[in-house]
């Protein structure tokens, strides 16, 4: 018998999936868009519900607060994203958001009244690809911004300055929206899986042990533009070959070392003056190398740049790297995994450890506070597409374990 209301929480998850939905079971949600402020007033409206006062801060963030009897304690802050990659699914992000507030709107059924105050977020841009940056609103409240994000720009060339003052915030009272250091206790995450791991080992519910570190890079060559019928092929400076050649190599580097969880991929690829009957002359693309052995990362990275230098020497071409993200592995706190741990054998349900390749908002929240993230199987393992599927029988499982996680830590 759950606590949690399982059929509330499914009619939660299907009212959201109709705002921004693409085909029969896709979505599509850009961040700071009237899409997101659609679901966020939608989300607000249950956060009202379950005892808390909402408002959008200045990132961009949905913030759902039940102050507690002493709010001067720092807080326990959960959430996740309701932002969608272009061609996403209906439960990445959203499964961590809508968890949360049924944790507290049940905490308010039971009466329970916490002693410290409780934050639900829906932190603004976890994705990254509208402007090729991610987890902002999560690493804007710590204050952790880097120079020049406001002024990146979306494929219209729409800035984030300007999406954030078309979302009605005030990038000039960015302080505003800061939590203080120390303000916050710990953070908990619900996410599904987003690999095949719980699903292979027939296991609905998973402890996450880390985060697997993201490198981000952009790659841009340049070689020659000519006509294709008329230039030799040998004389030729095509940036897309030596493009192609990189792509490559990425994936020889990142699967050198057999059942490691090495992971390399080229998500996008820009061809100038993409026609057909001319030899491309600049081709930017973007690198995600990941790994949560962080010295084996750096030693891949390297070698991928010397691949890139002597393939773009074999090709005449020039060439230039930026770095858009850099994380280390960041490990889940172990009282945390405890209680989690406790609270599935409590419930039967024999859940394994795993880390999570994919970066979360609990990523940024890493450097603030302690924190701790379960994971819910979603079938065959994908994500980042509309297949993406997790049964509603696992999603309230989930998010029971985060209900009693959440009773356990308010303990602390």
């Amino acid at each position: 018998m759950l606590t949690i209301n399982s059929a509330r929480l499914q009619q939660h998850f299907e009212a959201m999936s109709l705002i921004g939905k693409i085909g029969e079971t896709g979505t599509c949600r850009p961040t700071l868009t009237a899409l997101e402020k659609e679901a966020f007033t939608l989300a607000a409206s249950w956060m009202q519900e379950a005892g808390m006062n909402t408002h959008i801060d200045h990132f961009g963030n949905l913030i759902g607060r039940l102050t507690g009897a002493n709010p001067d304690l720092p807080v326990l802050m959960m959430g996740s994203h309701l932002d969608s990659q272009p061609y996403g699914g209906r439960f990445d992000g959203v499964a961590g958001v809508l968890c949360a507030i049924e944790v507290v709107k049940t905490m308010s059924e039971n009466n329970i009244k916490p002693a410290r105050t409780i934050d639900v977020i829906s932190f603004a841009d976890e994705e990254g690809w509208r402007f090729n940056k991610g987890l902002f609103g999560s690493r804007g409240i710590l204050g952790k911004l880097e120079e020049g994000e406001l002024q990146r720009t979306d494929k219209d060339g729409i800035s984030r300055e300007q999406a954030l003052k078309d979302f009605g915030c005030d990038p000039n009272r960015f302080a505003e929206s800061e939590y203080k250091p120390g303000s916050i206790g710990s953070f908990l995450e619900l996410h599904i899986e987003q690999g095949p791991v719980l699903d292979l080992a027939h296991k609905p519910i998973g402890v996450v042990s880390g985060i697997s570190g993201p490198l981000w890079l952009t790659v841009k060559l340049s070689g020659m533009a000519g006509h294709a019928g008329s230039v030799p092929m040998p004389i030729r400076k095509d940036a897309l070959v030596g493009a192609a050649e990189i792509i490559i190599a990425l994936r020889e580097i990142a699967t050198q070392v057999p059942g490691a969880p090495t992971v390399g991929t080229v998500g996008t690829i820009n061809v100038f003056p993409a026609s057909r009957n001319i030899i491309p002359e600049e081709v930017a693309f973007t690198v995600d190398l990941r790994d949560i052995d962080l010295d084996r990362r750096n030693r891949y990275e390297k070698q991928l740049r010397e691949r890139i230098d002597a393939i773009t020497q074999k090709h005449g071409l020039t060439y230039s790297i930026s770095e858009d993200t850099n994380s280390a592995p960041r490990y889940c706190a172990d009282w945390i995994k405890e209680i989690i741990h406790n609270q599935c054998k409590a419930l039967e349900l024999d859940a394994p450890e795993l880390m999570s390749g994919p970066f979360h908002d609990a990523m940024a929240l890493s450097y603030a506070c302690d924190y701790g993230m379960i994971f819910v199987r979603c079938k065959d393992g994908i994500s980042h597409n509309p297949l993406e599927y997790s049964s509603y029988e696992d999603l309230s499982l989930g998010a029971e374990v985060m209900y009693k996680t959440v009773l356990e830590m308010l303990k602390k």
